[in-house]
């Protein structure tokens, strides 16, 4: 006579009355610098993260950012290489974005260039991360300079949308400035605050403004920091030097720059002065000028300063 077995899975709960944790899977649209660093911080949290990128070969190219930062963390004594495997089995990379439907939150981290792209690229997204997601998935964009009221404003349930600016610049930086939009509810800003706390982040609620607080004061130091060295005041080194001591900076405005992207830093800048009009966020000439000889920063290994094929900053030994 047969054996019957029976599978244990039907003597417990139904895979529908199963309770589920409530950010189980967040998905990112844009897995650049920022998204490689949102991606690992999440994953370290315990939490699954699939990632969609516009061709194989960026997935690729994201997965090997992110595989490298680990191995830094590793040498530097800050992770083990179970850990680091583990981070990596939560880790999914893809180009279809029908594979962010089962997520919790989707953080779009996506980069454009003029304005104009900036809004309408990211509109055109909503809409469709929208079309895949659940009606409760949260959506949230990591951009600074643009408002997530705008961003919003054409999708069928704008209530559902945050802005949350990842600090991924300054080694340490543990936070997250979190904005609420004009639509945005009670209920999702409590989730958001949740989701923060559950990935070990520290949270700084920010009212909607472009540039929130950060940028705002970066991208007016770093123009300030242009003038002095323009005026001959001191040398790069001598003003990233005054800020690192006096102020308690972990990096000068140059090396933060360079760290950031020159371009992008303009990018902050023109936003911010097509917003708001003010002088103090037009760009210095100095920083155009870099920018136009494509000397960006540490990605191509020279900006206000030189680096290695490591990214380590190449020290001046007559300095």
């Amino acid at each position: 006579m047969s054996e019957k077995i029976e599978a244990i899975e039907n003597y417990g709960l139904s895979k529908k009355n199963r309770p589920k944790a409530q950010f189980s899977k967040v998905g990112l649209v844009g897995c650049g610098t920022v998204g490689q660093t949102v991606a690992r911080i999440v994953s370290a949290s315990g939490i699954e993260v699939v990632f969609v990128e516009l061709s194989e070969e960026k997935v690729q190219v994201a997965l090997q950012g992110i595989e490298k930062n680990l191995d830094d963390m590793i040498n530097h004594w800050g992770m083990t290489t179970g850990e680091k495997r583990s981070i990596m089995t939560r880790i999914k990379g893809t180009t279809d974005c029908s594979e962010i439907a089962g997520v919790d939150i989707v953080i779009e981290a996506i980069k454009s260039k003029t304005r104009e792209d900036r809004v309408s690229q990211r509109k055109e997204l909503f809409k469709r991360i929208e079309s895949f997601v659940r009606r409760d998935t949260i959506i949230a964009t990591n951009s600074t300079t643009v408002v997530i009221t705008e961003l919003s404003s054409e999708l069928n349930h704008g209530d559902r949308c945050v802005s949350l600016h990842f600090s991924t610049s300054s080694p340490g930086a543990n936070m997250v400035e979190v904005v609420r939009g004009l639509n945005t509810s009670e209920a999702v800003y409590e989730n958001v605050k949740k989701f923060i706390s559950m990935i070990g982040l520290r949270m700084v609620p920010v009212d909607e403004s472009p540039g929130l607080i950060s940028v705002r004061l970066f991208a007016t130091l770093v123009n300030e920091a242009c003038d002095i060295l323009m005026e001959g005041v001191g040398r790069k080194e001598d003003i990233d030097l005054a800020l690192k001591i006096s102020l308690g900076f972990t990096l000068g405005p140059f090396e933060l720059a360079d760290k950031i992207g020159l371009d992008k830093v303009i990018r902050w800048l023109d936003n911010l002065y097509n917003e708001f009009g003010d002088m103090k966020y037009k760009a210095s000439p100095l920083l155009k000028k870099m920018v136009r000889a494509s000397q960006v920063g540490r990605s191509v290994g020279k900006g206000f300063y030189e680096y290695n094929e490591d990214g380590r900053k190449i020290v001046d030994k007559t300095y």
